[in-house]
């Protein structure tokens, strides 16, 4: 094992600890989710499928603001100087990224499965549709985590987050409603494989850039 994946390894156990110990916040993501869904319920009850999609990946979206936004502004700079002597940087960001995924995904399936519940089932595909919930999950929690980590070296400025990720999440957004719409019908559709390479590639490049790019704000 070499000394970056073990460092990786390391990081990524260090959130999951940290994240056991503090499960009251972890209690309150829960029970947004849960809130959130329950109030859209009482909203509209049986929504049409286009409605049920469009709503499942609103409400991802604040998911995920609400959950991979802590994971640079929870960490005060003496945490942070604690870090920089002992990992590297594009360690530190990949164990962050692989942890937000991973928790991302997990909430994303325990959300689809209390809004199936709560408002009913539509998708003809399920399998499909979970696949692309995961995916979904995946480019969002990357997205955020690199958002994240700028917004905290810019003095924990949680605003500047969002304000920087509205044209940003926007096209992936696009993208997630057009695929997984076609999971509540039976005929293939063109161009379904090209959307999906597409929200991969961006997938790729925000990881890409986020080893580019994070080095420099380590050092700032």
């Amino acid at each position: 094992m070499t000394s970056s994946f073990r460092q990786i390894i390391l990081l990524a156990g260090k959130e999951l600890k940290l994240e056991w110990r503090q499960k009251y916040a972890l209690y309150g993501i829960l029970l947004y989710v849960i809130s959130t869904i329950f109030v859209i319920y009482i909203a509209v009850h049986t929504p049409e499928s286009h409605v049920w999609n469009a709503l499942f990946w609103i409400v991802q979206l604040f998911i995920t603001v609400n959950t991979v936004a802590r994971s640079f502004l929870q960490e005060g700079q003496g945490r942070m100087l604690y870090f920089y002597s002992l990992a590297g940087p594009r360690e530190f960001i990949i164990a962050k990224l692989i942890y937000n995924v991973i928790l991302m995904c997990i909430l994303s399936i325990i959300s689809l499965i209390l809004y199936a519940v709560l408002l009913g089932n539509p998708v003809i595909n399920g399998l499909f549709y979970a696949g692309m919930v995961c995916l979904g999950g995946m480019s969002l929690a990357l997205i955020f985590t690199m958002l994240s980590a700028i917004a905290a070296r810019a003095g924990q400025n949680a605003a500047l987050m969002a304000i920087m990720g509205f044209p940003l999440v926007i096209p992936v957004l696009l993208l997630l409603v057009n695929v997984t719409k076609t999971a509540f019908i039976d005929v293939y559709q063109p161009g379904l494989g090209r959307m999906i390479l597409m929200l991969t590639g961006l997938d790729i490049l925000v990881i890409a850039l986020s080893l580019v790019l994070f080095p420099f704000l380590w050092k700032s």
